[in-house]
């Protein structure tokens, strides 16, 4: 595995009803889903297995090893999502392999072991035993680190981990003090950056991230996200911290585009700025938005069982006639989360001077936040705790050319982050100690 690539490699115990009829069992949570690399989630729609449109699927880039080292692709392989449950299972492992263990994934031999190895280009390298095998008895000798219902057997990281090797990059940020305000261009170049939000730019740019947009963490696996605070000692303080920009996937905004949608449902600008329009306010599940008028609602949830009953369903903004002024998917919304808040860093910042006299300093201690899961997020969003926060505009809104703004915000205030993640701790960046556990 090590030999192929592999950077993580996962073992689990293979129950009876683990098979390729069946289908092996990832979790009872969407946990797996940051395990295990995916693609893009779709609606199952194969009405050949009696499916009634109650499960996602995602398709995995799949194959088996042999001992020697020999990889065989298994271009089927998918993970199905049942979100009435919730669980995860995996699929299609033996269609259209030209070399797989079928006589241990088509049996219900109790002791069997699967294997699965994670490499840096996001595939998945799956290999078998039996319980024969002598590995068998050695493994269960070994305390192994748990992840959901996987062992982990190995993971290549430096320098004692990404953590370590995060927390270590962020008290160097920290002892710069404070720095000019910039901005990575997409060649990597340091330019002055004097706008009011330069302080995650700046962040992002001492960190070496280029803005570009790609649905994936920031660094060494790490979702990065700056906020303003009073004080750098009291680092879940300050206002609101965006969770993510995700674009409507349905509703009059996916149908009929941004410019007939300001258009509709905007309103003139506060401020008194000639011919132009803004969509903002804080929109809240089960309230009213006294800015726009509408409602934020998640149709296809049950808040009270925490589970999705109609996967066609999500967020939605509901106007008083009934008209969906924008959607956003469950399986949109799952693939963002899972994708780029597994691990979450979220860093204290101070500003002072305005324009290109901007600069910023960053706090020692930080939150740390993993083990989220979808259904954490949807939960923060029925509670009132994750709220719409959109910064749309439409300029020269009279005009036969208006300029649209596409802002569209998720946001939270720092001291309900921790009901996102299964471990959120307050660390010291400069000694790595936990100051708080949540």
């Amino acid at each position: 595995m090590r030999k192929a690539g592999v950077q993580t490699l996962l073992c689990k115990h293979l129950a009876p009803n683990d098979n390729s009829k069946n289908q092996p069992y990832l979790g009872s949570d969407w946990s797996a889903l940051q395990v295990i690399p995916f693609g893009d989630i779709s609606v199952d729609d194969d009405k050949a297995k009696g499916s009634k449109r109650d499960r996602f699927k995602a398709p995995v880039k799949f194959y088996w090893i042999n001992p020697d080292g020999g990889q065989f692709v298994a271009p089927r392989t998918m993970l199905i999502l049942y979100p009435k449950y919730p669980e995860v299972r995996l699929s299609g492992f033996l269609l259209g392999a030209k070399v797989a263990p079928s006589r241990y994934m088509t049996s219900r031999t109790e002791g069997r072991i699967l294997f699965l190895g994670v490499t840096g280009d996001r595939r998945v390298l799956g290999h078998v035993i039996g319980p024969d095998n002598p590995v068998v008895a050695e493994l269960k000798a070994k305390d192994l680190q748990l992840e959901g219902v996987f062992e982990v057997l190995f993971r290549v990281d430096s320098a004692g981990g990404t953590r370590a090797q995060l927390l270590a990059k962020l008290s160097e940020i920290h002892n710069m003090g404070w720095t000019k305000s910039f901005r990575l261009n997409s060649l990597g170049e340091a330019i002055p950056y004097g706008a009011a939000n330069g302080g995650g730019y700046t962040l992002e740019g001492l960190l070496g991230i280029i803005p570009n947009g790609i649905n994936e963490p920031d660094y060494l696996g790490w979702e990065i996200k700056q906020h303003k605070v009073t004080s750098l000692s009291k680092p879940l303080t300050g206002g609101a911290i965006t969770l993510m920009t995700p674009q409507p996937t349905g509703g009059f905004y996916k149908d009929e585009g941004v410019i007939r949608f300001v258009r509709q449902f905007g309103y003139p600008d506060t401020r008194g700025r000639a011919d132009r329009l803004n969509f903002g306010g804080i929109h809240r599940h089960g309230s009213v938005c006294d800015k726009t008028g509408l409602q934020l609602e998640l149709p296809g949830y049950n808040a009270a069982t925490g589970k999705i009953e109609n996967i066609d369903g999500g967020l939605c903004l509901v106007s008083p006639d009934g008209t969906q002024a924008a959607l956003w998917h469950f399986r949109t919304l799952l693939e963002k989360w899972n994708c780029k808040h597994a691990q979450a860093a979220y860093i204290p910042s101070n500003n002072r001077g305005t324009g290109l006299d901007r600069a910023y300093r960053y706090g020692s201690l930080v939150a740390l936040g993993s083990g989220t899961d979808f259904g954490r997020l949807l939960s923060a969003i029925a509670s009132g705790a994750v709220y719409y926060d959109p910064g749309i505009k439409l300029e020269n809104a009279g005009s036969n050319n208006p300029q649209p703004k596409h802002r569209s915000q998720f946001r939270t205030r720092p001291r309900d982050l921790s009901a996102l993640y299964a471990r959120f701790e307050i660390v010291d960046t400069g000694t790595g100690q936990i100051l708080e556990s949540h």
